[in-house]
């Protein structure tokens, strides 16, 4: 490995796979090394537009320092512990794996070959995040919608794992306490599995957090709302604006009506997040800065996930049993 260009190869050339293999190809401290996947036309096609060569697993392995997997969720575990076996550092896409024994067996692995091991929860890298994390720190209550029309890509997992996943990771950031408690109900109905869900989770120091996923909307819709001691803050992700109404002085304008409030407006422009994330990844690699994203918070983030989907079992056999809804 270089000191100034990391040979970062990518497993996965679908949808996801495609973005993260021109933004390697994109990147002035990394290069991309090649392209995998099951389907060697898809590979090959990536690969022309990329301009990089697409290789077989072993090939590509050995072209690289690094490997980002990009393949389906199922295959995250076995693609991402077989790089850092072979001695690569890795950044796999959300979920870390398919189960919490997967995610350790991940860090272990990682930690015993001193390799950097990031997770693809984008959401870190966004001007949103650090424009919420700036402001909110003592939430008490958080309400989540992330809503969209239905696509054919994602349905290999449920709506938790394909897109709540990315409002828990920032609910349990935000929070900051163990998960308490989770109530939850969903349907499957344009795909074999769950493709709504509303989830509500309990945590030990007392917040609550109410959050609503769904892929079969008529419209795209992600929205946030917070409750604490600093104030009530709303967030639209979809018109990139930011309300705060809080008592902290010099903080915003005065409110008309409210005695000691005052308001504060943030609005953003567009922000790579994804280059911000390889960056970071390069950068971990490279400079031996911190992980963003750790294995840690990847588990976390799974865990939280399964533990809705745990729920949402039970209160869906529930509903059987009464004749809510049909076996």
């Amino acid at each position: 490995m270089t000191a100034a260009r990391l040979r970062i190869g990518v497993a996965g050339a679908g949808y996801f796979g495609r973005f993260h293999a021109l933004k390697v190809a994109a990147s002035p401290r990394a290069v991309l090394s090649g392209i995998t996947d099951p389907d060697p036309a898809r590979a090959a096609a990536l690969a022309q537009e990329a301009g990089a060569p697409a290789l077989g697993w072993q090939a590509l392995l050995a072209a690289s320092d690094a490997i980002v997997v990009a393949a389906p969720a199922e295959a995250h575990f076995e693609l991402a512990d077989a790089a850092l076996a072979a001695g690569r550092h890795v950044l796999v896409e959300k979920p870390i794996a398919a189960t919490l024994d997967q995610a350790d067996r991940l860090a272990a692995r990682a930690a015993a070959a001193g390799r950097v091991l990031q997770v693809g929860h984008l959401l870190r890298y966004t001007a949103e995040y650090q424009a919420i994390t700036a402001r909110m720190r003592r939430p008490v209550y958080i309400e989540c919608v992330r809503i969209a029309p239905f696509k054919p890509r994602g349905t290999d997992v449920s709506v938790i794992l394909d897109l709540m996943i990315h409002d828990l990771d920032l609910a349990l950031l935000l929070v900051d306490s163990e998960l308490d408690g989770v109530d939850a109900m969903g349907m499957a109905v344009a795909s074999p599995l769950d493709d709504i869900a509303n989830a509500r989770l309990r945590f030990r120091n007392g917040c609550v957090v109410s959050i609503t996923a769904s892929r079969i909307s008529l419209r795209t819709e992600r929205k946030m709302r917070l409750f604490s001691q600093e104030g009530y803050m709303t967030v639209d992700f979809t018109t990139r604006r930011l309300t705060m109404i809080g008592r902290e002085p010099g903080a915003g304008m005065p409110v008309p009506g409210m005695p000691g409030a005052v308001m504060e407006e943030v609005s953003w422009t567009d922000h790579d997040a994804l280059a911000a994330e390889h960056a970071a990844f390069v950068a971990a690699v490279l400079d031996g800065a911190p992980v963003a994203v750790d294995a840690a918070a990847g588990r976390r983030a799974l865990a939280a996930a399964l533990a809705v989907m745990a729920a949402l079992a039970d209160s869906r056999a529930k509903a059987k049993a009464s004749g809510l809804i049909q076996a």
